[in-house]
This record gives C-alpha cells, structure tokens and sequence, in this order.
C-alpha cells in the first residue's frame, strides 16, 4: 500500500505542477478577469463559484443585522475555458501534521446547554489526556431569529471553556434555522434554500473565532434522507455545500482545516439513504477534492472487535445482521471500514490528505426492543474495544489517520430512552458523575505523544 500511495502521491504533484504552469502562461497571455453576481437559480450549480466577503461581518453578542456578502462567480481561466471544465486543484492552507497527531484523541461533547456541566464535561476530556473535543454550533441556534440577527453568548462561552481547559476543537456546522429553509418540515434538517445564507453563516462562526477553533466540519451524514431535507441523498448537491463552506472558512481564518461530513454507515442505496463509499466516489465525481482538507468517517464497530477483517464480518451474518445488501457493502460493520474508505481516497489521488474520524464507538444498549440491541456488546467489552481501537490505528494507519473521536461525553438531556446513551463513556447526570469502564480505559491507555507546536 505505501508503494503504491508514493508513486501516486508524484504522479498527482506532477500532475498539478503542470496544470499551474500552464494556468500561468496562459493567463499571462490573456488578462481579462471578471466576477458576476449570482442569483438563487443559478446556485444550484456552483462548479465554478467561489464565493467571498465584501467586508468583514459587523458582529456582536446581541442580536444584530449582518450584511449580506453576495456570492460571486470566480474567474474562468483560459486554461479551463480550452479544456471545458473547471480546473480545481487542492491547495492546503495548513499542515495537518503539525496540528494532530496520528492517531490524535478526541470525544464529542455537549458543550452548549449547561455552563456548570459543560465545565465538568471538558475538564473530563482534559483529565483522560485527549486533546480534542467535537461539539457543534448549530445554525438555528444563533441565528434562528432572523438573518443576520446572531446571539453569541453562549457560542462564545463554549468556545472560552474549551479554551480554558487546553483542547482543540472540531466545530460541527449545519442544522439549518427555519427561514433559511422554508421548504424544509421544521424542525427537521435539510440544506438552505440559498447557499450564500449557508456562507455567510460559515463566515460569521470563522471570523468570530479565528485562531481559536482549530476545525470545522460542514454538516452531518448528507447520505441520508432525513438529513437532507427529505430528499433523496445528492452527492454532488453537497458538494456545492462543501465548496461554499469551506470558501467561507479559508475567507475569514486560512488555518482553519475544513473536514467533509461524516457519513452514515448504511448497506441502503435508494431514496432515503446511500453507502458511503457511493457517496464519497461521487463527491469525487463531482471535484470535492479541492474542497476539504481531511476526509471525515463514521466508523460504529458494530458487535466486531477493532482488528477483525471487515470480509469475515462480510460474510458472517451473526456480525451483520443478516444484512442481504451486496457483500462489499457489508464490510461497513467492521471499524476497520476506515481503510476500505482510505483506498478510494488513494484511487482518487488524494492520499496526502488525512481522515479524521468524526464518530466511533460500541453501544452497550440494553433494551430488548431497540433496533441497537442486536450488535449490543457488555460495558467491559466496550472498553477494551475502544482502548483497542486507537492502538489498531497507531500500529496500521499512520501517517494517514488523524483525530479519531470517541461517542459521547453524554448530553446532560439525555434519558435512558435514548440511545444515544448507551455508546456514551461518561453517561448523562450532573452533579453525580456516572462514567462507564471504557472512560477510565481511555484515561489510562498508552497515546502516542502530541505534536510539537511549530516555532516562529
């Protein structure tokens, strides 16, 4: 495999150095540039926009007006025009190798609700030695007035805490409000109407927290219905979402790293859901590439320990639910999923790029009647399995693998009915602390040592 990805990694360099040399020369030769507005028709294909600010958002933590930054239409090089496509080349801002390390360790939190528990809460991943948290700063919640009428406050503690307890963040974007899209059944989630609300939105969060959120991702399981807007999952539409978000990140905070969503894993390919590896060739399809720097992956290991091949668990109904979807697709009940995902990032020529596991984890639920219970594993088999997980990674997949992100540091709202519970390695409760064995595992599990920050 490391053969393979070196000589590809020089074919791809080569390949790019060639495609700038002739941009440039033939730039030079023609040096007519433009830009024109684009509407809300004309959103829905944004192969060869890029959009930017026409000045710095006006923003407060009361609720304001901000002004609207019109999406515009990047310049078409002579180069693309001669060949009748866009050309997009990846180019990175920042270097992921000095910001995680391989594996790095992360959790995801519910930071938002309760500033006594969200204390606890970070201070809990701080106290295990991880170093990233993942919570979300969901756009109906400070935007969900109005447009342009943002309320901070509580963004703005969650980010003071996170600080004040040492950890990087990965900040989840997405979860439209209402207005932005009226076709949309609130409160049910789907993407906006207009892109460059979406934009704007991006912008607003990045610009307020330049230099101190290390990541975004740019929204959550697109490959599913219900997370669309009820329509049938669209590759190439999240793209356009992608590239809007992540031209909004790189305007307002160019070290700032842009991670795609997480996709659910599913054997389904229909109206209402779309495996993941579909959905991410299909990205690639339609240039997501440029667009993202790390690949984010769901990896639930099911009933499987980490280290079992993914074809066994293919091919064991007993692991798989009697799934009667195509063997190949079967493979996503095993954690070891990732390295399915890490070869058609390498047959795309993105290997240089890292993945960041956005989700993983075992449940434990108890509950004879929920559709979780059937891949259930015991409180100490979650452990091991956790603790397991990040040493598979360190021995199999460095250079490539980057934050792997343990499901949950519960949400305090949480009951036992839900199951979100149930995979949560600090259970819901305040003031009583209610952490299950795999929480202590993690604390005191071998990690590999953090990155050096860079020296000016």
């Amino acid at each position: 495999m490391k053969s393979v990805e070196v000589y590809l990694k020089n074919a791809v360099i080569a390949a790019s150095l060639v495609l700038i040399a002739l941009s440039i020369l033939l730039t030079a030769c023609v040096s007519v540039s433009y830009r024109v507005p684009i509407n809300a028709e004309s959103a829905t294909s944004l192969g060869s926009v890029e959009v930017q600010p026409t000045s710095p958002p006006v923003i407060d933590t009361e609720p304001t007006s901000l002004p609207v930054t019109p999406l515009v239409a990047e310049f078409v090089s002579p180069l693309q025009s001669a060949i009748g496509r866009p050309v997009a080349v990846y180019t990175p801002t920042v270097d992921l190798d000095q910001v995680m390390s391989s594996p790095d360790y992360g959790m995801q939190a519910f930071l938002y609700w309760q500033a006594e528990v969200a204390d606890r809460d970070a201070k809990l991943i701080q106290d295990a030695g991880f170093r990233w948290v993942k919570q979300e700063i969901a756009w109906r919640e400070i935007e969900g007035g109005g447009k342009g009428l943002w309320r901070w406050n509580i963004t703005d503690r969650v980010i003071d805490q996170i600080e004040a307890h040492e950890l990087k963040v990965i900040v989840r974007l997405g979860v439209q409000p209402k207005w932005a899209a009226p076709a949309v059944p609130f409160p049910e989630v789907g993407p906006p109407a207009d892109l460059q609300d979406f934009y704007d939105y991006v912008y607003a969060v990045a610009e307020r927290y330049k230099g101190r959120v290390e990541a975004y991702q740019i929204w959550n399981e697109p490959n599913l219905a219900r997370e669309w807007g009820g329509k049938p999952p669209n590759p190439a539409e999240y793209v356009e979402l992608l590239k809007v978000g992540y031209q909004a990140v790189k305007a307002a905070d160019p070290s700032a790293i842009v991670i795609s969503a997480g996709l659910a894993p599913t054997t389904q390919d229909n109206a209402t859901a779309m495996p993941d590896v579909h959905f991410i060739q299909q990205m690639y399809n339609a240039g997501a590439a440029a667009y993202f720097d790390a690949l984010g992956v769901h990896a639930a290991g099911y009933k499987s320990p980490p280290e079992m091949d993914p074809q066994i668990i293919a091919t064991t109904p007993e692991l798989n639910n009697n799934d009667s979807g195509p063997a190949e697709l079967r493979r996503v009940y095993g954690f070891r999923h990732v390295e399915d995902v890490r070869e058609l990032m390498v047959a795309n020529g993105d290997l240089q790029k890292k993945i960041v596991i956005l989700e993983f984890g075992w449940t434990v639920d108890p509950r004879p009647d929920s559709p979780y219970h059937w891949h259930a594993v015991t409180p100490e088999q979650q452990d091991k399995y956790l603790q397991r997980a990040f040493a598979y990674a360190a021995e199999n997949w460095q250079p490539w693998i980057g934050v792997m992100t343990v499901i949950y540091i519960a949400n305090p709202q949480w009951t036992a009915a839900d199951e979100q519970t149930y995979w949560s390695v600090v259970y819901p409760g305040y003031p009583e602390l209610n952490t299950a064995p795999a929480y202590y595992g993690l604390l005191t599990m071998d990690k590999v040592p953090p990155v050096e920050a860079p020296t000016n």
